[in-house]
């Protein structure tokens, strides 16, 4: 197993590509603390884990609250005896042009896309300096590089995102702590949902648009992000630090 006896928490579980990297790695033979404001969905997501033999905790948490963080890195390290592995993947999607998002609707996405990575990094620091292999994998996307339209401020969060990821893989290189980030395309999720309802489009013709953008003519899939988020966790990206892993089916080459 690539993950066994690690010890990992992956903000954002409770649902997407989130529950998708829990259920991967607890399968690879991690235990795993699901950290995500959705307490219902993240109960599901541990409730999958424990049906399939693993071993789970769910903690109802806001990332982009300093003292909700804390808390959880608290219940986090004592359910897993120690922290190997930190996933964020949780995140806020406002959609909108410039002239339409609130100073509200930018606090939100980056205090939860943003603030929230920074938040768990700094409150598991102290246990993962203890690990043996210790890294952090964030889930950005290709829209952290690219231009899309009424994306203004999740674009920006992403792109703030892959720096934090750069600047976190310099700092931490001291104490050997891999920092990554793993950049999705158009991957189908709840999230996905969402941007159908906010564009009043038709869900097929939308769908299909956005595999068409692909050189594989389709939409990812969560699991196909997961493996990826693996791989990166794993011992096999061992000198692999500071990058990012574009998984967008050739859309942005």
């Amino acid at each position: 197993m690539r993950l066994a006896s690690k010890k990992v928490i992956v903000t954002g579980g409770a649902s997407g590509i989130g529950r998708s990297i829990c259920n991967i790695f607890a399968s690879e033979g991690a235990s795993i603390v699901i950290a995500d404001i959705d307490e219902s969905g993240s109960h599901e997501t541990s409730a999958q884990i424990k049906s399939a033999g693993g071993k789970s905790l769910a903690v109802t948490t806001d990332v982009s609250s300093d003292e909700s963080v804390s808390d959880m890195i608290k219940k986090a390290s004592h359910f897993l005896g120690g922290i190997d592995i930190l996933v964020n993947d949780a995140a806020a999607f406002i959609f909108g042009k410039v002239e339409d998002v609130t100073q509200k609707d930018w606090e939100t996405v980056f205090g939860v896309n943003v603030i929230g990575a920074s938040n768990t990094v700094k409150y598991s620091l102290p246990y993962l300096k203890q690990s043996t292999s210790p890294n952090i994998v964030n889930i950005a996307s290709v829209s952290g590089f690219i231009a899309q339209p009424s994306f203004v401020p999740y674009n920006a969060s992403k792109g703030a995102l892959l720096q934090l990821t750069r600047c976190l893989a310099m700092d931490l290189s001291e104490f050997n702590i891999r920092v990554n980030a793993v950049c999705p395309g158009a991957i189908y999720t709840p999230a996905t949902e969402r941007h159908i309802a906010f564009e009043k489009a038709d869900r097929d013709e939308f769908l299909e648009k956005a595999g068409q953008a692909s050189f594989l003519k389709r939409v990812g899939t969560p699991e196909e992000i997961a493996y990826a988020a693996l791989f990166l966790a794993s011992d096999e990206a061992s000198f692999i630090t500071g990058s990012h892993l574009v998984v967008d089916g050739g859309a942005t080459v």
